[in-house]
């Protein structure tokens, strides 16, 4: 009798449905929590994601009968996210070392296969040693408060991603924000800086929702006169920009004036998970000792490491795929821009197609999307009000149909809403 009742009662529970925690309080907060839902999507900024039924790629099939979209909108720069030899390392890697470690690294969480993914960064970045973690969002967090003493200074680019400002707001430095990209504001935050012990300039290389890189040359002319060291995050560009693919700091040749770079596994480098910190070997074994996210969070499960490993075994042994960016950014920017549009950036994959109202890029990114184009329309809090935009990424898998295919559906849809002339 016990047991037929316990098992209704769990049945009972599980055929209820969800319960809603009971009170004065819990009342108070659901009904602020609806009212501030309500003003997002009277703002037009409400973030919709729409589900794919299929393998990320230039081409996706989408939950709810959606088939043959061409995607505009992943990080997937070079397409290896769905590339068979990555996809096959990534299996092997599962079967020989497990689904994950259930640990942290320092107690029973490191493989051999995570040590050798660190050479191996280290090694294609030219760096000393690499240190991995579960995100580049975390080695952001986590290398500001384990560097950086109330003795020193941090001067960060103003738009800087959300993870570098997140992880500054960690650390107990003397905190220094130079107006973007402006080498004037940087060297005058640099001249006030010079009372602390260590400076360090932090910045994105490739400012990843406007799309234009970091003047990294004046940055480091700048961080040499004043003695100050250098920080990149390279997650957007890692992969493919520079002649090798090794990032921003190879593209402008400043290989040896850059200290610290931090970047990403989820992106171009086979697009699951993961990021790293790279440079001296000193910082990366204070960053095992101290690094929170690192210390703190579980290894990086195995398939995401074989995945990772196996993307950058391809761009080592060949610059072919990082090479066949340009060609195809060049014929969406210019193609767009011809027919009236405004593109922000310069010469990179993400090209920010500028509208201003955030109910305008959200409209037609709908109406894309009913043209067979999956992008998606950017607005506050993301980027600053007025400045709403759709930001299309180029991919190397894109074929030059699907490039001409967007810039077609762009054409009608900005029409349509009066967005063209």
């Amino acid at each position: 009798m016990w047991r037929v009742a316990t098992v209704r009662a769990v049945r009972g529970c599980g055929a209820g449905g969800p319960r809603a925690a009971s009170g004065a309080a819990a009342a108070q907060l659901r009904k602020r929590l609806e009212s501030e839902l309500e003003d997002i999507r009277g703002a037009g900024t409400w973030k919709t994601e729409r589900v794919i039924a299929s393998r990320q790629g230039p081409h996706l099939h989408l939950a709810g009968g959606g088939s043959g979209i061409i995607n505009f909108c992943a990080n997937n720069y070079l397409g290896l996210s769905s590339h068979p030899e990555v996809i096959r390392a990534g299996v092997e890697t599962l079967e020989n070392f497990g689904a994950g470690l259930s640990s942290v690294r320092f107690i029973c969480g490191t493989q051999s296969i995570h040590k050798d993914l660190e050479v191996k960064i280290a090694r294609f970045h030219q760096r000393e040693d690499a240190i991995l973690y579960a995100s580049c969002f975390d080695a952001n967090a986590g290398i500001f408060e384990a560097l950086l003493t109330p003795e020193d200074a941090v001067l960060s680019d103003e738009l800087n991603h959300a993870s570098i400002i997140d992880g500054i707001r960690l650390c107990k430095a003397n905190k220094y924000r130079y107006k973007h990209m402006d080498m004037q504001d940087l060297e005058a935050k640099l001249q006030e800086a010079q009372k602390h012990r260590l400076r360090l300039v932090a910045t994105d290389g490739v400012f990843s929702m406007d799309g234009d890189i970091a003047p990294l040359q004046e940055i480091c002319q700048l961080a040499q006169k004043y003695d100050a060291l250098v920080f990149i995050d390279e997650c957007h560009a890692t992969g493919f920009l520079g002649p090798n693919g090794r990032g921003t700091d190879e593209l402008l040749g400043v290989m040896d004036k850059v200290t610290i770079i931090n970047s990403t596994l989820g992106k171009a480098l086979g697009g699951a998970a993961g990021g790293y910190t790279t440079g001296p070997k000193p910082l990366i074994d204070l960053l095992r000792q101290r690094s929170r996210p690192y210390l703190f969070s579980n290894s990086l499960p195995p398939a995401v490491v074989g995945c990772a490993s196996k993307a950058l075994d391809l761009l080592m042994e060949s610059n072919a795929i990082a090479q066949s960016m340009a060609a195809k950014t060049q014929r969406f920017r210019s193609k767009m821009t011809a027919a009236g549009f405004t593109i922000s950036g310069k010469d990179h994959p993400i090209c920010p197609v500028m509208l201003g109202d955030a109910r305008l890029a959200s409209v037609m990114a709908e109406d894309m999307l009913n043209r067979g184009i999956y992008v998606i329309g950017f607005s506050y809090p993301v980027v600053p009000k007025g400045k709403a935009r759709i930001r299309v990424q180029i991919s190397a898998v894109h074929s030059d149909e699907d490039i001409d295919r967007c810039v077609e559906a762009f054409t009608e849809v900005g029409r349509k809403h009066r967005a063209l002339p």
